[in-house]
């Protein structure tokens, strides 16, 4: 093995499934790198397991993704890379001497969907809570060279129970228009295909769908290629497995090699990471 004594480390590991078997993989990375006197360890986190737990809903449950954050420094993190946080509020789990920055892949999605020739592009999203995601997808637009006019809606859910939509309600025009489904991950894909369908009886003459995370757990892959969506992109921040690829064809990874590439190489030297935040210069970060 090479020595790492007075480097500075860093270690590519997204915390998806198997979550517990990736979470423990890199909390012993971190604790190696350490133990062998590296200068700073910094855990490039693409995908973040158990984001979704922020919060104590009910009685007697763990903020896991809290607890990840103490467990990440108690084995000596210095510095945390994530992409697109399910909330931002959890770069407050770690304490202020441990520094989050979140990439965004939504600059790249917005380049990538800029060259498909879309006709009267509607951003959608698929509940009240993605709006403001929704509205900053929107605002990428608006900063390209020859920007189109882009507008937004909402699709406003009722459960029945958890995990069952009653019903379904439109916010906005989308009539003969092309829409773009922005949510930050997808799971069993039941709530997109929903949204899709729906946004299809209301006019829309296209439906794509954007997402950073794509898990594709259970029958999303079936759901998708059942559905009227056109086609589903998604960020390679979680590995695509075999038999997702096998099941539909709608699924295209957009790389954020050179994205977290260039968020590692300003990190090493010192320089700002803010400017990966720019839609003008997306188009650079395409693999």
């Amino acid at each position: 093995c090479d020595s790492v004594r007075g480097c500075s480390v860093f270690i590519v590991q997204p915390t998806c499934p198997p979550v517990n078997d990736h979470l423990v993989e890199l909390l012993l990375l971190i604790s190696a790198a350490r133990r062998a006197s590296a200068a700073s360890v910094t855990a490039v986190v693409p995908y973040y397991g158990y984001a979704r737990q922020d919060r104590k809903d009910r009685s007697r449950v763990p903020i896991s993704a809290a607890d990840v954050a103490r467990m990440m420094e108690a084995m000596g993190v210095d510095r945390v890379v994530c992409v697109d946080l399910h909330c931002a509020q959890i770069q407050g789990f770690f304490g202020p001497t441990t520094p989050v920055d979140n990439l965004f892949a939504a600059p790249i999605a917005v380049n990538y969907f800029n060259m498909k020739g879309l006709e009267s592009p509607v951003i959608v999203s698929p509940d009240a809570g993605g709006v403001a995601r929704a509205k900053l997808f929107m605002e990428g637009f608006s900063r390209l060279e020859n920007p189109p006019e882009v507008s937004l809606a909402v699709i406003l859910k009722q459960r029945a129970a958890a995990g069952v939509v009653a019903s379904m309600h439109l916010v906005g025009d989308v009539s003969n228009c092309d829409c773009i489904i922005v949510d930050d991950m997808i799971d069993t894909a039941g709530t997109l295909c929903a949204a899709a369908n729906e946004l299809k009886s209301f006019g829309a003459r296209r439906v794509f769908a954007f997402a950073t995370h794509g898990l594709f757990s259970g029958p999303a892959p079936d759901r998708i290629e059942q559905c009227v969506l056109e086609e589903v992109v998604v960020a390679n921040t979680v590995p695509l497995r075999p038999d997702v690829r096998e099941r539909t064809r709608k699924i295209r990874q957009l790389s954020i090699g050179k994205l977290v590439y260039s968020a590692i190489r300003g990190i090493h030297y010192g320089t700002s990471v803010s400017a990966l935040f720019e839609v003008n210069i997306a188009a650079d970060l395409i693999a």
